[in-house]
């Protein structure tokens, strides 16, 4: 064997071996559809209390909980559709759904989500709602980070969009409403489809 033919069998092995410790099933659709649940989930809050959030720091509590309502309702219908097209996308890159990969995604977004949701909990039990929504996008945005080394940082960049997004609107709180839309909305319709073209579509 030349020495060509072991640094190309050597680097095969990485690839092989890369592939493995990532995840790649990824559906561009779950991210598109997911920013349609949000945009559907924000003009419902728009027209439903004829309202915006405009300054977050005089939401009654009623108010909130109606907006906690319409966070999880989206939250559950992009987490079934995330399964559902992760599931079929892995038939096509004839990868396990369910692996030690996806464990440890799993794991490290649901860890850092955690972690944000208790503490948002904690600011509502007290009253605090001025930071609800860029809470909401920065905890989102760190989860999507630490579980991208487990998608060959396929997501990496939405989770530091997310971050920058919930970093601007903690300055600017009275825009909430806009942040929300843009950032849960039309971010993940547009990295949806740039996903969806560049991955979905070979």
């Amino acid at each position: 064997m030349s020495q060509k033919d072991y640094l190309r069998d050597i680097s095969e092995i990485k690839n092989l071996m890369s592939k493995s410790s990532k995840f790649i099933s990824l559906s561009g659709l779950s991210g598109i559809l997911a920013g349609i649940y949000a945009l559907i989930g924000a003009g419902y809050y728009y027209f439903a209390f004829d309202k915006k959030i405009d300054n977050s720091s005089q939401l009654t509590t009623d108010l909130v909980y109606s907006i906690t309502i319409i966070i999880l309702i989206v939250s559950f219908a992009t987490t079934i559709t995330t399964i559902f097209f992760t599931s079929r996308r892995s038939k096509f890159t004839d990868e396990k759904t369910w692996s030690i990969t996806t464990r440890n995604l799993v794991k490290s977004y649901l860890t850092t989500l955690s972690i944000g949701g208790v503490y948002i909990i904690i600011n509502l039990f007290q009253e605090n709602y001025t930071h609800l929504i860029p809470l909401i996008l920065l905890f989102y945005g760190l989860a999507l980070i630490n579980a991208s080394k487990h998608t060959s940082n396929i997501v990496k960049p939405l989770g530091i969009i997310e971050v920058i997004f919930g970093l601007i609107c903690a300055l600017f709180p009275s825009y909430s409403f806009w942040f929300w839309v843009i950032g849960f909305g039309i971010v993940h319709v547009v990295y949806g489809s740039i996903i969806y073209f560049k991955y979905d579509k070979k």
